[in-house]
């Protein structure tokens, strides 16, 4: 049985209390001197994640030197905002008009006056700075986008490859843009593109160099092919095997880092921004009992423990945008008080203010009890919020700091 009066009291003695990003520098400190840092949040629409992740972000590339920030998006949309921050067209005036690239729901993660806001800093920072900071997607579902840029970059340069390139895009034109449909027909009736996207993969592979007279271009083609094979084995998993699909997807995003972190270099360093269930470690959760991995446990051991900084992120109460149904509109919806027995509840419990923890080997221990944690997706009911929001997790092996913001509210998306 969990003795909540004695974790809040643990809480409340290794917690800190925080006003505003000034008073998060012993984490930005800590986390400094990490290869990548790994920034979560408990939903996909609350605005005091959006902002304090920004300042956080904002602290370690202009004081500590980090080269990019790669978040749980789209590649080709997180892409046009890259060219936008390092001048690279002249298609966007503003930062909103770049961030309108998010046409694919759930727009309104990155769509949003919070992001804009990140978006204008970067591009203004970028003016100053000979050595240009990166923005880019992680993300698997942009298969068809991704599938088009290919093409469209190889005729473009006049490629010899255009012919692979166009024979694997159009082996998934009789679908329609409907994943659904692909699943389906690859996982029942043999009816895939595989073979297809992985000769297109290899071949730009080994001719990677070729493209090497403008290295973004390189790197775009490069994942962009990445995308559509990694793609192409989510969809065909996600109808027989949600577990594998999803590991799919995160080990996705984890190569797509690696072939980031190689274009900008062996000292780079990267800021990721994630939902709390990519960046915390599986392992610390029942998500390991499921075989299921994520971006946290595999970039500790892709990189090393020591190299991987991983801050999640919880509110106890307040608002947030989600939708009721896959591809519904987004509507603002409340957040009820946190669980009881909940690690949100108890940090609470600590103190009715925001708060933060870091995990220390001196402390570590005191927080290995295996609680529930709140996961808010874009997909949300609030009213059944007790039968499947909480995460049991063991907080202070998930995560390296954890951020509680103790009332919230929805973030500002653009209505398109």
């Amino acid at each position: 049985m969990i003795k909540t009066d004695q974790y809040a009291e643990n809480i409340k003695q290794h917690a800190v209390r925080f006003t505003d990003t000034t008073d998060l520098e012993p984490i930005i400190q800590a986390a400094s001197s990490a290869k990548y840092v790994l920034l979560g949040e408990a939903s996909h629409g609350t605005s005091k994640f959006y902002t304090t992740r920004a300042e956080i972000t904002k602290k370690l590339i202009e004081e500590h030197g980090f080269s990019f920030v790669a978040v749980e998006g789209d590649w080709p949309a997180c892409f046009e905002v890259n060219r936008y921050i390092k001048r690279h067209t002249s298609d966007y005036s503003n930062a909103r008009e770049a961030l309108y690239s998010f046409h694919r729901w759930p727009a309104w993660m990155w769509a949003n006056k919070e992001v804009t806001h990140l978006i204008d800093w970067l591009h203004a920072f970028n003016l100053k700075q000979n050595k240009q900071v990166g923005f880019y997607g992680m993300d698997v579902y942009s298969l068809w986008e991704s599938m088009e840029a290919v093409v469209q970059y190889l005729e473009k340069i006049n490629s010899p490859d255009i012919d692979k390139a166009t024979k694997a895009i159009e082996c998934f034109e009789p679908f329609h843009r409907q994943p659904e449909q692909y699943g389906i027909s690859a996982a029942f009736y043999g009816e895939n593109c595989m073979s297809e996207v992985i000769d297109l993969l290899q071949t730009i592979q080994q001719k990677r160099k070729t493209y090497e007279n403008d290295p973004e271009a390189s790197l775009n083609l490069q994942v962009n092919a990445l995308v559509a094979k990694n793609a192409e084995a989510y969809y065909h998993a996600m109808v027989t095997n949600g577990n594998e699909s999803w590991n799919i997807r995160d080990r996705h995003m984890v190569e797509a880092l690696h072939y980031i972190g190689r274009y900008y270099g062996s000292e780079s360093k990267g800021v990721i921004w994630e939902h709390n269930t990519h960046i915390g470690d599986a392992r610390a959760t029942d998500m390991a009992q499921e075989g299921m991995v994520n971006v946290g446990q595999l970039t500790r051991e892709t990189y090393g423990a020591d190299q991987v900084y991983a801050i999640g992120f919880g509110t106890h109460r307040g608002s947030v945008i989600a939708a009721g149904k896959w591809g519904e509109a987004m509507e603002v919806m409340p957040v009820p008080k946190a669980m009881p027995g909940s690690w949100e509840d108890m940090v609470h419990q600590a103190g009715d203010f925001n708060k933060y923890m870091m995990f220390t080997p001196e402390n570590r221990e005191l927080f290995q009890e295996t609680i529930g944690h709140r996961a808010i997706g874009v997909v949300y009911h609030p009213e059944m919020e007790q039968f499947g929001n909480y995460v049991p997790s063991r907080l202070s092996e998930r995560y390296d700091a954890f951020i509680h913001i103790d009332e919230t509210s929805a973030l500002s998306p653009y209505i398109f």
